[in-house]
């Protein structure tokens, strides 16, 4: 399939700067194959779902993961932006840079300073030990562990995605809006955003409903908001993402499908992860490493049954992925359908609820 197959006219004003308050206030568009489309709400999900269902929640933290230092050689010193997105070790990072031309291997960049190299926040120093391409590096902290987490939680921002921080800076509130309320496993660099519509309120009806629980850690990369750049879709690689599932929750949900239960997977994080932990014969296996599964139209799906998600970009991976579960056609009409109706779109937008097509 082609790039262009994915693409969409989505006007700037749809792009929510902020979330819903409360956060089951946001919209949800209902969208079962063959029947009409349905404006909800997220608050009304316990009545789309049946007793003995299951949510599948990605319970990753995001931790601030962009940086800004300095980079000074002799004779040079500029201003360095990373942004964390994969851990390497206990004292090393994979990041984007920018400006990523400018930095070398072997250069000392110092994080939490200002131009006249006044400590902000503490030192919090590394060297660019590899480099490679589209501005991506690897740095080497000088702190390691526990204490390199604390410094970069006192020295990082919250990483909002792009068509958010290019419009608005991060702020106070950022710390708190861009963080699931049952987030507890530190390591994401971008929120699973369809967890933010969730409250305390709304899993106690859950709860009342016979809709179960349980949990699930895909720690998010920056590699989600890089934009696919090859013309045919298949030519495109996913960046990696660690993530687990363990044997407690791979046998429950396993006896939920026994059941006759369905697996409603809380954004597309906890999808891909429930879909890489999944065999050939439909069998969820505990899991603890890295996917960088690829869902386009065509793949057959083995263990989501249902799927809740934010409106994404266009041409993009994740709308190629919900194209996959509910049929492009039907995603192109439901997205004309909630542009139409003033949904509030990407990662502070509404929901979708989408029941798979096949």
């Amino acid at each position: 399939m082609l790039l262009a197959d994915f693409d969409f006219d989505l006007p700037e004003d749809r792009i929510a700067l902020r979330p819903a308050a409360p956060r089951d206030a946001a919209r949800m568009l209902v969208v079962r194959p063959g029947q009409p489309l349905v404006d909800a709400h997220a608050r009304d999900l316990p009545a789309w779902l049946r007793p003995g269902d299951v949510l599948v929640l990605n319970d990753t933290r995001v931790i601030p993961a962009r940086l800004k230092g300095r980079r000074r050689r002799e004779g040079s010193d500029i201003a360095v932006e990373a942004t964390l997105h994969r851990r390497l070790a206990q004292d090393r990072w994979s990041a984007f840079a920018r400006p990523g031309k400018k930095l070398a291997v072997g250069d000392r960049v110092s994080f939490g300073e200002s131009a006249d190299r006044a400590c902000l926040l503490g030192a919090l120093d590394a060297t660019v030990a590899e480099k490679g391409e589209g501005g991506e590096i690897v740095l080497a902290f000088d702190l390691s562990g526990p204490d390199l987490d604390n410094a970069i939680a006192a020295a990082g921002e919250m990483p909002l995605p792009p068509y958010i921080a290019a419009r608005r800076p991060e702020d106070e509130r950022d710390r708190a809006d861009y963080q699931t309320v049952y987030a507890r496993e530190d390591g994401s660099v971008a929120a699973p955003t369809a967890g933010l519509h969730f409250t305390d309120d709304l899993f106690a009806r859950l709860a009342e409903a016979g809709v179960s629980t349980h949990r699930v850690t895909l720690h998010v990369g920056a590699g989600t908001f890089l934009p696919v750049k090859t013309q045919d879709v298949a030519e495109h690689r996913m960046h990696p993402e660690y993530g687990e599932v363990s044997t407690a929750t791979a046998e429950a949900l396993n006896a939920v499908r026994a059941a006759g239960g369905r697996i409603v997977c809380v954004g597309t994080t906890s999808l891909r992860l429930l879909e890489s932990a999944t065999g050939e014969d439909g069998i969820i296996r505990p899991f603890a490493d890295e996917t960088s599964i690829f869902i386009t139209p065509g793949y057959r799906f083995r263990a989501a049954d249902v799927l809740m998600t934010n409106f994404h970009l266009p041409k993009s991976t994740l709308f190629m992925l919900v194209s996959a579960f509910a049929g492009l056609e039907t995603m192109r009409a439901a997205y004309a359908h909630a542009i139409a109706g003033g949904y509030r779109c990407y990662s502070y937008g509404d929901a979708s609820l989408l029941f798979r097509a096949a």
